[in-house]
């Protein structure tokens, strides 16, 4: 009997092994079999002339129509060729619709969508397009259409393995991703949450510590020298019922996961940005350098491209889905961007009654709206949406089970205001008058744009349509009638900047404006350490060349890890009592020079003692709910109790705070499992950066060639290379307008999310190592750098 159930064991074994075998063999079939085609020629069906697509040596498409039609048209047809699963994903998940594909996994994320109403915002914005851009939406969608009609047989293997096919592409899908991309950067509702929480517990002046707005490390681009104060605050006082806190806990902490908020302090989205005028490069013409910090991702973020077109003349990455291109430049302006941080977002605690009304600004009680939706759920049963509306915004209590107030969202981009499509004048502006003027359209989400042109003129301007709050910004939800808005504030009133005197301008997601400044624009800024070395290193420096811009955008150095090395090796030396691992650590610590580097021991001992900051200073008060605290600038407020040392945050089991720091590096060594001789520990090992591919990273065989896998990374969120595991930055580009052809740009993997491609991650040499290459430009480069040529005909 036994010899029976060992050989079954065994046929079994067998049996598997060859499914997985079989099956692996039939994957990579797929993913061969839907290459698209990249030479000779191809039938578009929808053109009205030949276009010109020729692939360079890293598959950048360069296209070249004779309309604009036709151009936008192919736009879509080739990032169809390169992108079409991750196209289909992107307007899945920010409409709502990805359970209906992945399962039940997805329901609570796609809940989350419709109660936020995201497509009914993508559906009125598309509806307001201006006749042009709805006709270059509509040229792109047939693009992506005529692409998915004519390779049914041949779609990517992700459709294959999931066991589905494509709908057509729609304008309001290209809509949909603009709105995935201003939930990314400009959705601030549950932090105000936390906050509130928080703030609740703590009581207004410990939480003041925690949520500073702005530092004295902050250099505005609009100002000569760094403002040493930040604005007031008004937080409102809101009362809380405290019966609900621990299950009220858990449903924020489950929300930040279905949010996509981030998974660590410090781990905020953030990108670096600054142009110099000619006065101080080498050629004598301005240069603007760009890197986007974003979650990593498989296929990339951005997707590179050249489109031209009689008239029109653009480069650089655009995010699949969107017409034109998104940051780069044509034939006579450059431009880049990071996240402003703008707060677009209220929450307001409703008044309601037992009649299923709200009591509305103007006193009267008016019905709650409300709208059911279906989500349909793979292999699972469908799921219905009460989707609510108040005279505020959408109804988000229930996205909180624990929640018993009634809360309102209101969001910039429910307004009938918010409306426009820039990107087609800011790709054709000929100078800053006529690119200025196409900013004035752009309404989410907030960001600084950097600008340098071909004539020697640099400038800077804060863009989106920010709520003008006469009652002041207010950090938590609303019970109150004072805080109503009043409109947008108008572009002339954000933050602006044409040919500063210094030459100089740059922004890295901390605070842009100067003290006193009437109009703030947020209580939360980014951490200011990347925005503040980027000052100092730029300041002193002339004849600057591209490759100086290269060497800053992966910049490692971190002062504020240096000065906390020098306090924790102080603390040791004066602590009650210190191990001899203790006593290595402190001596490691003293001599640092604060570069985050791969092999850097005291770098290492840095991030583990910082690991386990917060948990040792918010756990003595606020328990399991200290996992509530997030911060755009949590790491500067966390630099400011160590450096000050208040009594009211010493834990009471430490007799002084040399004892709390030498306890803070013992149990960061520790939890990151340190060796016994600290000067074997490596920073880039114990911080890798890993990227992995969604679908195919869970499969046996092809995780490990399918992605990266973990690897040694240099630098943090402090440095100007600003990175941790899963993100950093998502392209960098650097342009001199000497030569614009000698424009650069990269980005993280590669072109195409075909894994067999050869640009499927042709890049990651490039990025991992930090180096670059040249985006050719003009008809010459291109002809040169092409490796491929395909004639896509009507």
């Amino acid at each position: 009997m036994l010899r029976v159930l060992l050989i079954l064991l065994v046929l079994l074994i067998v049996t598997l092994a060859g499914t997985v075998v079989t099956g692996g063999i039939w994957l990579k079939h797929r993913m061969r079999s839907s290459l698209p085609q990249i030479d000779g020629r191809e039938v578009a069906h929808g053109l009205t002339a030949p276009v010109l697509v020729e692939r360079d040596q890293h598959g950048v498409p360069h296209i070249s129509a004779t309309n604009m039609d036709d151009l936008l048209f192919a736009q879509g047809y080739v990032t169809a060729q390169d992108r079409l699963w991750e196209l289909d994903m992107a307007r899945r998940m920010a409409a709502g619709d990805a359970a209906e594909i992945l399962g039940p996994k997805l329901v609570d994320h796609d809940r989350e969508q419709r109660m936020l109403g995201v497509r009914a915002t993508a559906e009125r914005l598309t509806s307001a397009l201006d006749d042009q851009s709805r006709r270059y939406f509509e040229d792109y969608a047939r693009g992506v259409n005529a692409y998915i009609g004519s390779h049914q047989d041949r779609l990517p293997a992700e459709f294959r393995l999931l066991m589905y096919e494509p709908r057509p592409w729609q304008p309001v899908d290209s809509m949909l991703v603009v709105m995935s991309m201003v939930q990314i950067l400009d959705t601030q509702w549950p932090e105000k949450l936390e906050r509130e929480r928080i703030t609740a517990r703590l009581g207004p002046t410990l939480a003041a510590d925690l949520y500073p707005t702005g530092s004295w490390r902050d250099h505005p681009p609009i100002t000569t020298d760094p403002p040493l104060t930040a604005p007031q605050q008004n937080i409102p006082d809101v009362p809380l019922d405290e019966s609900q806190t621990g299950k009220l806990d858990g449903d924020l902490l489950k929300l930040r996961e279905v949010t996509g908020g981030p998974a660590c302090l410090g781990c905020n989205v953030g990108s670096n940005q600054w142009v110099v005028a000619g006065s101080r490069t080498a050629s004598g013409k301005p240069m603007l350098s760009n890197d986007m910090h974003l979650e990593h991702q498989i296929p990339n973020i951005w997707y590179e491209n050249d489109l031209k077109a009689p008239g029109f003349h653009a480069a650089g990455v655009t995010v699949p889905g969107i017409p034109l291109i998104t940051a780069g430049h044509n034939e006579h302006v450059a431009w880049g961007f990071t996240a402003l941080y703008g707060d677009v977002q209220d929450i307001y605690v409703e008044k309601t009654n037992a009649q299923d009304q709200y009591q509305g600004a103007d006193g009267a009680w008016h019905p709650v709206e409300h709208d059911p939706e279906t989500i349909h759920v793979r292999w699972g049963r469908d799921v219905t949406v009460d989707v609510q509306r108040t005279g505020h915004g959408m109804v988000i209590s229930p996205l909180i089970p624990g929640e018993t107030r009634t809360l309102a969202l209101d969001w910039s981009v429910y307004d009938p205001k918010s409306a426009g499509f820039p990107l087609l004048g800011m790709n054709k502006a000929q100078n800053w008058t006529e690119f200025h003027a196409a900013l004035g359209q752009w309404f989410a989400p907030t960001q600084n744009v950097v600008y340098a042109d071909d004539q020697g003129h640099i400038g800077y301007q804060a863009v989106g349509f920010i709520p003008n709050r006469p009652g002041g910004l207010a950090g938590v939800p609303i019970h109150d009638s004072l805080h109503e808005w009043k409109g947008f504030l108008t572009l002339d009133q954000l933050p602006s900047s044409f040919d500063p005197p210094d030459g100089i301008l740059a922004t890295a997601n901390a605070r842009v404006t100067p003290d006193n400044d009437p109009t703030p624009l947020t209580l939360e800024w980014a951490d200011p350490y990347r925005n503040e070395r980027i000052w100092k290193w730029l300041a002193p420096k002339d004849k600057l060349t591209q490759q100086d811009m290269l060497t800053l955008q992966t910049d490692v150095y971190s002062e504020v890890n240096q000065e906390i090395a020098q306090r924790l090796a102080y603390g040791i030396d004066h602590a009650g009592r210190a191990d001899a691992q203790l006593r290595q650590a402190a001596d490691l610590l003293r001599t640092w020079d604060g570069a985050m580097g791969v092999d850097s021991a005291p770098a290492a001992i840095v991030a583990a003692a910082k690991s386990v900051f917060w948990p040792m200073i918010l756990k003595p008060k606020l328990g399991d709910q200290w996992r509530l605290y997030h911060w755009a600038e949590s790491t500067y407020a966390g630099e400011q109790i160590l450096m000050k040392e208040p009594a009211a945050w010493l834990p009471k089991q430490y007799a002084s705070w040399d004892d709390f720091l030498a306890d803070m590096v013992r149990q960061g060594l520790a939890q990151a499992h340190a060796p016994a001789d600290l000067t074997h520990w490596q920073y880039g090992v114990a911080h890798p950066v890993d990227v992995e591919h969604p679908l195919f990273g869970m499969l046996p065989w092809f995780k490990d060639w399918t992605g990266t896998g973990p690897q040694p990374q240099s630098g943090d969120g402090t440095t100007v290379k600003g990175v941790a595991r899963t993100f950093g930055p998502s392209q960098r580009f650097t342009i001199d307008w000497s030569q614009v052809d000698g424009a650069t740009e990269n980005i993280v993997m590669g072109e195409s999310g075909d894994p067999m491609s050869a640009y499927y991650r042709d890049q990651w040499p490039y990025w991992y190592g930090g180096k670059t290459f040249a985006l050719p430009f003009s008809d010459a480069a291109v002809a040169a750098a092409t490796a491929h040529t395909l004639r896509l005909e009507p």
